[in-house]
């Protein structure tokens, strides 16, 4: 499961700073919206923390371990990032259809979730735009397509054994699809 949603996945450079990226969930609207907002459900797929609500600030927290069901340690480059967190600002919340946060404590941008549904299933379409690192379009294009196919396996019932493995991969293909 994890290996088709990373294969099918797209990151869509849509400027200098922004790129987008859709998934069809199976899941309805109100689930993927607790999976976004709520910290406990979040660390399952991306960062736990605390609760986003609206015209608030919350907290990131990254650790990646909740990713993997098998004991996976972080790779070296990523490393000094774990139990790092971020205090990140709600900008819209429109409940159970639009949230746009700050990323990275506003230093890279906005990121933007928009559910709508489709029958019992949800498509998301995220946009991340401000970014302002050289290489940011590819490695974040690569960071939230492997977020984005865990949440896809986790949501269908799936497991991940190894989200690091699954995130190296994402890395080649979104440098392919970018032409990094």
């Amino acid at each position: 499961m994890v290996e088709q949603a990373v294969q099918s996945a797209a990151v869509q450079r849509i400027g200098t700073d922004a790129i987008r990226l859709e998934r069809q969930l199976d899941a309805p609207v109100e689930t993927v919206w607790r999976y976004l907002t709520e910290a406990e459900l979040r660390s399952q797929w991306f960062m736990g923390g605390t609760d986003a609500r609206p015209n608030g600030e919350f907290e990131l927290l990254n650790d990646h371990d909740n990713l993997s069901d098998e004991d996976v340690p972080y790779p070296e480059d990523y490393a000094p990032y774990k139990g790092k967190t971020w205090s990140e600002r709600v900008i819209r919340f429109e409940p159970p259809r639009i949230l746009v946060t700050t990323f990275q404590g506003g230093k890279n941008g906005e990121v933007s979730f928009e559910l709508f549904p489709e029958g019992d299933r949800t498509r998301l379409v995220l946009t991340h735009s401000g970014i302002v690192s050289g290489t940011g379009a590819q490695d974040f294009g690569s960071g939230w397509n492997s977020h984005l196919a865990v949440l896809q396996t986790r949501l269908a019932g799936g497991s991940v054994a190894n989200f690091w493995e699954l995130h190296r991969r994402s890395r080649d293909e979104i440098a392919q699809a970018l032409g990094g």
